[in-house]
């Protein structure tokens, strides 16, 4: 990781691929990785970590199913949002968009429980970012 600052906008400048998260900085043992988003991504649970997003441009959307049934939250520019631990979700966006997400270093993002993943979203832990952001 870098001890100088890192210009979000740059990072995101640096890559293409939607759904294909870049890993900014680290804070203690969680990651901070940004990504462009746009279509849908994949329904999947993270047993045992919540995940927080902030939508940097654009809007997200996420789809949840809780006990109480299926609902679908709208997060504009601006915006955050923690998925609980343990609760089956599913990213989407009808606009190209670009967002922040913390969780614990080495999460994969497609979770520990996921339907099957679709060929244009990236199941990582995050890639490293380039040099040249």
């Amino acid at each position: 990781m870098s001890s100088e600052p890192i210009s979000l906008d740059q990072a995101l400048a640096s890559f293409t691929e939607r759904w294909s998260p870049r890993i900014v900085a680290a804070v203690n043992d969680y990651d901070v990785r940004v990504a462009k988003v746009e279509g849908e991504h994949v329904w999947h649970v993270h047993d045992h970590t919540d995940e927080f997003f902030l939508v940097l441009e654009g809007e997200l959307h996420i789809s949840l199913r809780e006990s109480a049934g299926e609902r679908t939250v709208t997060l504009p520019k601006g915006s955050v949002f923690t998925v609980p631990r343990g609760t089956e979700h599913k990213p989407h966006a009808r606009v190209s968009s670009e967002i922040l997400v913390f969780e614990p270093t080495g999460t994969l993002s497609v979770g520990d429980r996921h339907d099957e993943v679709p060929s244009h979203v990236d199941a990582t832990t995050g890639h490293a970012l380039s040099r040249r952001a």
